[in-house]
C-alpha cells in the first residue's frame, strides 16, 4: 500500500501525492516517514522536507505545525507555513535576510519579545534561502 501525503497551510494545499518517503523536521529533529509507518502525531519544526517519488526528490521550506501519519497510510502535514523550493524568490529572501541582521546588529528592537521576533524572522530566511539553493543544485 503506497504512502500518500497532504500538505496544507492555512490558505491551501501545498502538494498531495504518493511518495517512497517523507523527511521532515519535527521539535525533536528530522524523521523520515516510509510506507506503513506506525501511527504518530507530532509537531512539525521550521526547516525543509522532502518528499521522494520514483528516485526524484522534492524540496518544500517549512516552519511549524503537526503531522499525522493515519493508520490508512497517510501522511497529513499541518504546516503554519510552507512552499515549494522553485516558489522561493532567492533575491526576496535575500533582501528580508539583511533586513533582520541589520536589525539584530544595530540593536533596532525594544525589548526581548521584538529581539525574538525578528531573531525568528531571520532563521525562517535562513531556512527559505537553504531550501533554494538547494533546489538551485537539484535542477
Amino acid at each position: 500500500m503506497p504512502l500518500t501525503y497532504q500538505l496544507t497551510t492555512p490558505e491551501r494545499i501545498v502538494e498531495e501525492g504518493t511518495a517512497d518517503a517523507v523527511m521532515l523536521p519535527t521539535t525533536e529533529g528530522y524523521i523520515t516517514i516510509l510506507p506503513n509507518h506506525i501511527p504518530l502525531v507530532s509537531t512539525l519544526g521550521a526547516g525543509e522536507i522532502m518528499i521522494r517519488k520514483n528516485g526524484e526528490e522534492f524540496y518544500f521550506a517549512t516552519e511549524g505545525g503537526f503531522i499525522e501519519m493515519r493508520p490508512e497510510n497517510k501522511l497529513v502535514i499541518l504546516a503554519d507555513f510552507a512552499a515549494k523550493a522553485d516558489e522561493l524568490d532567492v533575491d526576496v529572501i535575500e533582501k528580508a535576510k539583511a533586513r533582520a541582521e541589520e536589525m539584530l546588529r544595530e540593536k533596532k528592537f525594544e525589548n526581548d519579545e521584538q529581539f525574538a521576533t525578528i531573531a525568528a524572522e531571520l532563521q525562517r530566511e535562513l531556512t527559505k534561502l537553504g531550501v533554494a539553493r538547494k533546489r538551485r543544485k537539484h535542477s
